[in-house]
């Protein structure tokens, strides 16, 4: 059997973000056979837009993007004990496309956050709203990085073993699910 390929999504666009470092060092222990990074800029969802011109070439690439993963990481970071909003939209536009991109999917979920919990809320309300969209989300092992901007050396690395050990459990149980 070939390696898996996996997604990742961070819900932070911010250059250096600790989530998007999070989702790198995922892929890094998965050991995927392919790893794609995606880009959740794109419009805000506008239902007068897509009637006009469909999903907008962004939107289109993210659910082309997740029909061909075997896996897919997300981190959210927590804004307001929440996903953030760009996160959101993202899955506001994923949702529109048929058909259901991540139905079925493996879908393991991260968070890293300033904060002493870690982005733990931000996680809760991910999972919530991916429930429409039918994937398989692993339960349980709970990965949130709390202090994050000072979790990752300079090269994007975790410096916690107790962290590594818990997302390297995570990705291992991810690859189990394809």
């Amino acid at each position: 059997m070939t390696s898996p390929t996996l997604l990742g999504v961070s819900g932070a666009l911010r250059q250096g973000s600790t989530n998007s470092m999070l989702v790198r060092e995922a892929a890094r222990l998965f050991e995927p056979g392919a790893f794609v990074f995606a880009d959740i800029r794109m419009p805000l969802y506008d239902g007068d837009l897509e009637a006009e011109t469909g999903l907008p070439p962004e939107a289109q690439r993210l659910c082309d993007q997740i029909l061909a993963a075997d896996a897919i990481v997300i981190s959210t970071p927590e804004y307001n004990a929440n996903l953030p909003g760009v996160l959101k939209n993202a899955l506001d536009w994923i949702s529109r496309s048929k058909p259901a991109p991540m139905a079925g999917k493996p879908v393991a979920i991260l968070s890293a956050a300033a904060g002493r919990a870690g982005g733990v809320r931000g996680q809760f309300s991910l999972r919530h709203c991916l429930t429409p969209f039918r994937p398989r989300v692993i339960q349980g092992m709970e990965v949130a990085i709390a202090g994050s901007g000072q979790a990752f050396d300079d090269a994007g690395r975790l410096r916690d073993d107790t962290g590594i050990a818990l997302l390297q459990a995570l990705m291992d149980e991810l690859k189990s699910m394809v």
